[in-house]
């Protein structure tokens, strides 16, 4: 069975924040072949949420959601969405984002969210109701796209 999760970083085990940067690493770093700061402070900010699913006590998709003002001005923002391979044909991305629109828009509901997607996710995003507002741009290596909740555009 599949457990939902979020917290501050402040109240993650030593265990659950080495898991969690574990698979952000095996999917960002090793998997995509892209080095970059994946440890870049955010994750200690104090309104940072980590949001992972775990099963059978182990993590296997996470995506962290961030304050307004963090990342994008007057947005919140969710960031570092991953799903670890063997995990990726039950489309439990789909669910995870669900879950970190959630989150964001119950803990702030006045903002909208803001992303900056790989712009070979854009279907993916779209699907969960984000619309392109920016053109293609490089980050890391990777072509990337910001995008913002369509059900929160009007609020920009």
């Amino acid at each position: 069975m599949i457990a939902w999760h979020c917290s501050p970083f402040n109240e993650l085990t030593v265990h659950t924040l080495y898991s969690l940067l574990k698979i952000r690493c095996d999917v960002f770093v090793v998997e995509q072949a892209c080095a970059y700061p994946e440890l870049d402070d955010l994750d200690t900010h104090p309104s940072t949420l980590h949001l992972y699913a775990t099963h059978q006590n182990q993590p296997i998709a996470y995506a962290r959601v961030l304050a307004p003002d963090v990342s994008y001005p007057s947005h919140s923002s969710i960031g570092r969405v991953l799903v670890i391979q063997e995990y990726r044909q039950e489309k439990l991305g789909h669910t995870l984002i669900q879950q970190a629109i959630k989150t964001a828009l119950e803990t702030w509901p006045q903002q909208p969210i803001k992303i900056g997607a790989q712009s070979r996710l854009a279907h993916f995003y779209q699907a969960q109701g984000f619309k392109t507002v920016s053109p293609p741009y490089m980050e890391d290596g990777i072509e990337h796209i910001s995008m913002v909740l369509a059900s929160t555009l009007a609020g920009e």
